[in-house]
């Protein structure tokens, strides 16, 4: 193995426990504010079909096309108190939000810039639940390009392990 390959090989190796500390913080908040959508299903008349698309949210495969997805997650961000009074991110209550989680303080601030960025790219839609569906979208992919998405796989066994858990 040359000196650069070993370099990287070392880079990745002290990085990884790192990188998989923030997908598990973000699969925390994922779960966790997936916690409003029984809340908002009546709300904004979601489908069965349309509900069980937000446990495939972090897939690639995801399509932000729908804009009853977009009024639930603004219900949802409602329900946690996380929008000011013209239905942008409230920082603060976001940031708070976040570190009620094990390990938030991590990624708290990353995700608020995150999401601000991406609320100011569509800033120009009128229509909050398309804004807030487009910057769902955008939210996403910079996570998944920071590497701090959580894997379907570790979303699974924690849906399994919950259901375990119930019986």
């Amino acid at each position: 193995m040359n000196m650069t390959a070993r370099k990287i090989l070392t880079v990745l190796v002290i990085s990884l426990p790192g990188l998989m500390a923030d997908m598990v913080v973000m699969k925390d908040v994922t779960l966790g504010f997936g916690e409003a959508l029984e809340h908002c299903r009546e709300e904004t008349a979601l489908t069965t079909e349309k509900m069980e698309q937000f446990f495939h949210f972090w897939r690639d495969d995801f399509k932000f096309e729908h804009r009853e997805v977009g009024c639930a997650i603004h219900c949802m961000s409602r329900y946690f108190n996380l929008l000011t009074d013209s239905h942008r991110m409230h920082h603060e209550n976001t940031e708070k939000f976040i570190k009620s989680f094990p390990n938030g303080e991590v990624l708290a601030k990353q995700m608020v810039e995150i999401i601000h960025t991406c609320e100011k790219k569509f800033d120009h839609e009128e229509d909050h639940c398309w804004r807030i569906l487009h910057t769902a979208e955008c939210f996403k992919i910079t996570c998944q390009e920071r590497g701090i998405a959580p894997t379907m796989e570790l979303l699974l066994a924690e849906f399994i392990m919950e259901a375990e858990a119930k019986k």
